[in-house]
C-alpha cells in the first residue's frame, strides 16, 4: 500500500496537470508560483527556457516547498547529463535515502538526452523513445518515488529563432512530464515593470526616463536588471536615480547592448537588431569600435565551435590556456553565440562584416547605413 504522502504527491500532481493543461501543457513562472504555495511541489516537473531570473526564483522556492533547512545538505541531490545518462539519473530517483526522508533531485541539461541525427526523425517511432530514456522516465512519471521531487531542467536554449523548434524538440521528447514551466524572456514592458517593482521594493526613486535607459543599457536582461537596482539603490541613498548614476554603475552597459545585438543576429530578428543599433547611435556609439566587437565575438565563437567546447567553464579555460582572458561574462556570451550561430552562418557573418569594415574606411562613409546593410545581409 502507498503511506499518506505518495497519495498527497498524486492529488498535487494532479493539481499542477489540471493548470498545466489550463495554459496550453505549460506554465508560465507566476502561474507556478502561486500553485506551488497553494498544493506543494509535484512530483516531477520540467523547467525550459534561458531566461535565468524567474528561473532562480523558482528554483528558490521550490527548494524551500520541498526541503527543510535542516535536509537541504543531504535531501539536495544534482545531476548533469553531461556526466550521467538520464536514466541513470532517473535510477537515483528510485534509490530510497538512507539519509534524508525527503529528496529534491535536480537534473540539468536534459536537452542532452534527446535523439540525435536519424533518431530524432524518428522519435514517433515506438522504439526511439526506448533507446533514449523517454520510456523509463515516462514510467517513473507514472509511479514516482514518494517524498522525491525530481525536476528536469533545459537551460540552454531561447524561445525564438534557431533555438525554437529545439526547444519544441525537448517538451515533445518530455511530453510524459505533466508539469512544465517556461521561462521566456521579458519583453521590454515586462522589464520595465520589473524596474519599478524592484524599485519600489528597494525604495529606489528613479524615474521614467531612467527606467528606459536602465532597461536599453541592460537588454532588458531582468538577472542583471534586479542586480543593478541593489547597486544603484546604495549608490544614490535615497536621491532620485541620474543616467550618470546609470552610466557610473553599468561600465560595460554598452558592451552589453552590442552583445544583445549579436544576440539578434543570431536569431534573424531584423526588428530587434535595428531598434539595438538605434540605441547605439542614440548612445553616441563609435559604430567601427562596435563593429570591431561584432567581429572579435564572431571569431571567439567559431575557434570555441571548430574546439568542440560546450560550457562557458570550457571556453574560459580554452582561451586561457591560449593566452587570451575571458571573463565568465564573456565566456558566457560567446557560449550563446556558439549556440545561436550555426558555422556556415558564423562563417558568412564574419565576412560581412570584412567587408562592413572596409566600407567604413572608405571616404566620408555613413556609418549607420553601414551597419544597416550589414543587419540587412544577416537578418
Amino acid at each position: 500500500m502507498r503511506g499518506d504522502g505518495a497519495n498527497h504527491r498524486e492529488r498535487n500532481s494532479g493539481e499542477f496537470l489540471k493548470a498545466a493543461a489550463a495554459v496550453k501543457d505549460a506554465m508560465t513562472p507566476d502561474a507556478f508560483l502561486r500553485h506551488l504555495e497553494r498544493n506543494g511541489p509535484p512530483a516531477v516537473c520540467l523547467f525550459v527556457g534561458a531566461e535565468a531570473y524567474q528561473r532562480g526564483k523558482c528554483r528558490k522556492a521550490l527548494i524551500a516547498a520541498a526541503l527543510p533547512p535542516e535536509e537541504r545538505v543531504d535531501g539536495l541531490i544534482r545531476h548533469d547529463l553531461d556526466r550521467v545518462s538520464l536514466a541513470g539519473a532517473i535510477d537515483d530517483a528510485r534509490t530510497l535515502s538512507l539519509f534524508s526522508p525527503r529528496r529534491l533531485i535536480w537534473i540539468s541539461s536534459v536537452e542532452v538526452a534527446l535523439p540525435r541525427g536519424r533518431a530524432i526523425a524518428e522519435m514517433d517511432d515506438e522504439e526511439a523513445p526506448d533507446k533514449s530514456g523517454a520510456a523509463i522516465l515516462a514510467a517513473y512519471v507514472r509511479d514516482p518515488s514518494p517524498g522525491t521531487v525530481l525536476v528536469l531542467e533545459s537551460s540552454r536554449w531561447e524561445f525564438d529563432g534557431e533555438d525554437k523548434a529545439k526547444l519544441e524538440r525537448v517538451q515533445k521528447f518530455f511530453a510524459a512530464v505533466p508539469v512544465q514551466v517556461e521561462f521566456r524572456p521579458y519583453s521590454v514592458e515586462a522589464s520595465r515593470g520589473l524596474v519599478r517593482e524592484l524599485a519600489r521594493e528597494a525604495g529606489l526613486n528613479i524615474g521614467v526616463a531612467e527606467i528606459g535607459l536602465l532597461v536599453e543599457a541592460l537588454g532588458g536582461d531582468a538577472g542583471r536588471i534586479a542586480i543593478e537596482i541593489e547597486k544603484l539603490g546604495l549608490y544614490t541613498s535615497g536621491r532620485k536615480v541620474t543616467a550618470e548614476d546609470i552610466a557610473t554603475l553599468v561600465p560595460n552597459a554598452r558592451a552589453n547592448t552590442i552583445f544583445n545585438l549579436v544576440s539578434a543576429l543570431g536569431r534573424g530578428d531584423r526588428a530587434r537588431s535595428l531598434d539595438i543599433l538605434d540605441t547605439l547611435v542614440r548612445d553616441g556609439e563609435y559604430l567601427p569600435l562596435a563593429l570591431t566587437f561584432l567581429a572579435t565575438q564572431f571569431r571567439l565563437a567559431l575557434v570555441a565551435r571548430e574546439a568542440g567546447l560546450r560550457t562557458p567553464q570550457q571556453i574560459a579555460a580554452h582561451f586561457s590556456k591560449l593566452g587570451i582572458r575571458i571573463w565568465p561574462d564573456r565566456a558566457q556570451q560567446v557560449q550563446q553565440t556558439v549556440t545561436s550561430f550555426p558555422r556556415e552562418k558564423l562563417e558568412v557573418a564574419l565576412k560581412r562584416v570584412f567587408g562592413a569594415d572596409r566600407a567604413l574606411r572608405e571616404p566620408r562613409p555613413d556609418d549607420r547605413v553601414v551597419m544597416e546593410e550589414l543587419i540587412l545581409s544577416l537578418t
